[in-house]
């Protein structure tokens, strides 16, 4: 079963339950795969609605860190819950440990020493790490690294 079909079979299940916030944050993403496939004329595979829900749920994130700031926690919360009804169709997020790990193999495989080098790293980085890490995650622990 796709990622797809797996989001669809939980919206009728949350119908059935009378779900409302489940059913509702599902059906703003089955509308943006739609949106996508129009605009882009494609099908979309398991790898881009994984991009679809990870650009959502970053959108999630900063929407929610502003509703923070300005002491509206009724909106927050809103944001919140969809976050955590998106999250378990992502894959796994490393650990720290693990993406340290990750990016020490990234770098002795590009030689890079200094940082100049980051540009390489954070390319293959990117590649080879992506939808298990935040670019941002990514960024820092390269940093880190290089430094």
């Amino acid at each position: 079963m796709t990622l797809r079909e797996t989001i669809n079979q939980d919206v009728k299940n949350a119908m059935k339950t009378k779900d409302t916030k489940t059913r509702d944050a599902l059906r703003l993403l089955t509308s943006a795969f739609k949106q996508i496939e129009v605009d882009e004329r494609k099908e979309l595979s398991d790898d881009d609605i994984i991009k679809i829900i990870q650009k959502q749920v970053k959108s999630r994130n900063d929407a929610a860190a502003q509703y923070k700031d300005a002491g509206r926690d009724d909106l927050l919360q809103i944001e919140l819950d969809e976050i955590a009804i998106y999250t378990p169709y992502l894959p796994a997020q490393l650990s720290d440990e693990e993406l340290t790990s990750a990016i020490k193999d990234i770098i002795s495989k590009v030689g890079a020493t200094t940082m100049k080098d980051m540009g390489k790293v954070m390319g293959m980085a990117s590649k080879e790490l992506a939808g298990r890490a935040d670019g941002k995650r990514i960024n820092e622990c390269v940093k880190a690294n290089l430094a």
